[in-house]
């Protein structure tokens, strides 16, 4: 890109209007004017309605999905910038026939794996239980589960699974893991047991889901996983919402064949109003928190910034594909 008009360039996603905050966007002034939008994705025609007129979009992963129906009626789009440098929400071969460069970003590494434990920490120690109980005027209303000397099971010991193993270690736990892909070898340089995938779920007392959603992997929680675990075990999911299946966890929540689970991704997000994951005593659910932290977003915006700038300059970096 080396054309001298301004640009118009559209900040997608920016539902807790903090965008414009976390880094300087008046670097981009020479090249464009920068709009921050702050609307929940509807329908493709509203979408394209509200971004027909911009020729660079920048998008936080998998927030709004960009498919074939949408690109194709954005013709004065050139550039789709991502937070991170993987997502499934934009039709990546699409966009490469319309001639829509695809560009990403770094991530901070740790905020998955943090947000993980802390909602490990929380359901097994009924912190919202016991902080709505104090707010309320009350005190203790329950009876927390203690975490050493307990199995802890990961489904998917990639990067974020090798760092919520190093904590569970750290709090004396013993931990198992199990993946298509995994090794008995490669799970023991991390410490971790390697079992099958029915050992992961009969031996779990909390069973942490940090799977990449594919077709392989969608659903892969399904009914028949979720009848071995314990009555007692947890389930946390901060990976993707679909790689469990819905009604199935939902029924063993609401009959309590297991104690509860802690939950930070949905299908669809956001979660609709109505949805009893938002209501059951046995759920502790959070909205999609785990990369929404100052140095992620700092990560996201800057690189989303050069991104642009390097593209203008004719030489895109961090390109995808």
């Amino acid at each position: 890109m080396t054309a001298h008009s301004p640009l118009k360039i559209a900040v997608l996603d920016d539902w807790q209007s903090v965008a414009s905050n976390v880094v300087d966007w008046t670097v981009l002034d020479s090249i464009g004017e920068v709009s921050f939008l702050h609307e929940y994705p509807a329908d493709t025609a509203t979408m394209v309605a509200r971004l027909a007129s911009y020729e660079v979009i920048c998008v936080m992963r998998e927030r709004t999905s960009f498919n074939e129906a949408l690109l194709s009626q954005l013709p004065k789009l050139k550039l789709l910038v991502t937070g991170g440098m993987r997502n499934a929400a934009i039709d990546l071969p699409a966009a490469a026939r319309l001639g829509i460069q695809v560009c990403g970003t770094d991530s901070y590494k740790n905020a998955a794996p943090e947000v993980t434990w802390a909602l490990i920490m929380g359901i097994t120690r009924n912190l919202v239980s016991e902080v709505n109980s104090l707010r309320n005027g009350g005190w203790q209303v329950g009876l927390g589960s203690d975490l050493y000397g307990k199995t802890l099971g990961i489904l998917g010991l990639g990067s974020i699974g090798k760092w919520v193993a190093k904590y569970a270690q750290a709090f004396g736990m013993n931990v198992i893991a199990w993946s298509e892909n995994l090794t008995a070898e490669r799970a023991a340089e991390s410490g971790v047991v390697y079992v099958s995938k029915q050992e992961l779920f009969e031996q779990s007392d909390i069973l942490t889901v940090h799977m990449v959603l594919s077709d392989r992997s969608r659903g892969i929680v399904d009914a028949l996983a979720l009848s071995q675990m314990k009555p007692t075990a947890y389930i946390i999911n901060t990976a993707r919402g679909p790689i469990i299946d819905e009604a199935a966890l939902l029924d063993v929540l609401q009959n309590g064949r297991i104690a509860g689970a802690a939950l930070d991704v949905f299908e669809p997000e956001p979660l609709p109003a109505d949805h009893p994951f938002r209501q059951l005593d046995n759920v502790l659910a959070t909205p999609h928190i785990g990369y929404v932290t100052e140095n992620n977003y700092r990560t996201f915006f800057s690189q989303m910034i050069e991104d642009i700038q390097a593209w203008h300059g004719g030489k895109p970096i961090r390109v995808f594909g």
